[in-house]
């Protein structure tokens, strides 16, 4: 059994959501600024990434929009702070928040653990799919976070 969790732990995020789902894939997209959008259909849950988690160090408060609110791309919709620094996040899509990761203000803990599955922030129907075309595939991002450190 350790051995069968191990494999599935080391896949990649993307290719375990395919097979826990099993209905359709969704893709992942990174900002430059460390943010994530995986896609599913026209909405985008999205949140900060395990590299930046990792920068910012232990999370003591999210700071996020309300359902309703809308969000713009490149443009500030939320805080993290941490043990080390407050940062902005900057949503990577333009839309209409739908649902908000209410377990991080009683946990924002969670975004250390699980960046980038349970740990996300909110989740946006995007009013341009086209702004994806502008933020990077996982290889790209991980070559992005390469470079930057």
């Amino acid at each position: 059994m350790l051995s069968t969790l191990a494999r599935r732990a080391a896949k990649p995020l993307a290719s375990r959501l395919v097979s826990s789902t099993g209905l359709r894939a969704m893709s992942s997209k990174f900002a430059p600024s460390h943010e994530f959008a995986q896609i599913d259909g026209g909405v985008a849950t999205i949140g900060v990434t395990d590299f930046a988690q990792a920068a910012l160090g232990d999370i003591v408060f999210v700071d996020l929009p309300e359902v309703g609110d809308d969000v713009e791309k490149g443009e500030s919709f939320g805080s993290v702070e941490s043990v080390k620094a407050a940062s902005d996040v900057y949503s990577p899509v333009s839309g209409v928040v739908t649902e908000v990761n209410e377990v991080l203000s009683d946990e924002p803990g969670t975004v250390n653990t699980s960046a980038e599955a349970e740990g996300w922030f909110i989740k946006v129907e995007m009013s341009d799919t086209s702004e994806l075309d502008d933020l990077m595939d996982p290889a790209a991002y991980q070559k992005h976070c390469d470079e930057s450190s």
